[in-house]
Formats: C-alpha cells, sequence, structure tokens
C-alpha cells in the first residue's frame, strides 16, 4: 500500500512536460510559464517538484526565496528569469492579494472606457433616429456634439455587446 502512495505521489510531482496532462492542463488554464528557460534555480533543474513550467510556483518561490535567504531582489529575479520590476510588482500583488496576485492578467483597459451611461444612451438613442447611419459618422457626430473622440470600431463593438445581452 505505501508504495502505491508513493507512485502516486512521485506521479503527480513530475514535471510539466508538452505531452503530459499537467501541461496541457496548465496551458489550459493560461498558468504556462512562457520562459521556463529562463529559471536558473538549480533546483528547478532538478525535474522533481519544481517546475519551471508552472508560472505560479516559479512566481511564489522566487519571492520565498527572496525573503528566507536574503539574497537581492535583484539576484532573486535574475535567478527566475524576471526582471526587477516584475519582481517588485508580484510581490506587491502578492502582499495584497496573496496567491491570487501571482496569476496572470490581462493588460490594458479591460472594457470600452469611454462608452458608458450618457455617450451610450446618445449612440443608442441616434441609432434609433437614424437606423443606416453608420460608425464613422456616428463618430464624427460625437466628436462634433460631445467632444469626445471615439474610433468607429470602438462603436461598432459596443453596439455588438449590447446586442449580445
Amino acid at each position: 500500500m505505501r508504495r502505491i502512495y508513493y507512485y502516486i505521489i512521485a506521479r503527480m510531482l513530475i514535471v510539466a512536460k508538452p505531452s503530459s496532462p499537467k501541461f496541457a492542463h496548465l496551458q489550459a488554464m493560461g498558468l504556462l510559464n512562457p520562459h521556463p528557460e529562463r529559471v536558473k534555480a538549480p533546483w528547478f533543474q532538478e525535474g522533481s517538484f519544481f517546475d519551471p513550467s508552472d508560472l505560479v510556483q516559479v512566481r511564489y518561490e522566487m519571492l520565498r526565496h527572496a525573503q528566507q535567504t536574503g539574497v537581492s531582489k535583484g539576484e532573486a529575479a535574475e535567478l527566475f528569469g524576471v526582471s526587477r520590476p516584475t519582481f517588485y510588482h508580484l510581490e506587491s500583488a502578492f502582499i495584497e492579494e496573496g496567491f491570487k496576485g501571482l496569476l496572470p492578467r490581462q493588460r490594458g483597459p479591460k472594457e470600452g472606457h469611454k462608452l458608458k451611461g450618457e455617450l451610450m444612451a446618445f449612440i443608442e438613442s441616434s441609432q434609433q433616429e437614424h437606423p443606416r447611419q453608420g460608425a464613422r459618422k456616428l463618430a464624427r457626430r460625437i466628436q462634433e456634439e460631445r467632444g469626445v473622440s471615439i474610433h468607429p470600431r470602438s462603436i461598432e463593438r459596443a453596439l455588438a455587446r449590447k446586442k449580445k445581452r
């Protein structure tokens, strides 16, 4: 029984290889380290528990290594293949949010920040008054009447989102 238990544990700890289920899972979840070759920490090279393909594990171990061993943050960043600014960013995110702060995030605006409330109401009313009016004309009208510059494609996307709801 003990052998089976150790075998199961050993199988779970195998480093993710491109053909392994762990690799596929990390990839599907968006947690695959894009540059595992940059991780130079020796314990990640042994191929046991530590997996350079596991982005969250690499990030956590980098922070833990800096805190536990007292190496400089720059040295820890270099050892784990990230820049110093990335180290500081991850450190503050981890302090504020815990492990959730180590997860990758989408960069940039998450939604159309100009097309909210009053401006969307203006677009919708214009669409009702002039249903054949294109996004370019609508963008020009918004610029002239409201003084806000919006790309026609942003208007098209906002209308498409509105239609989906």
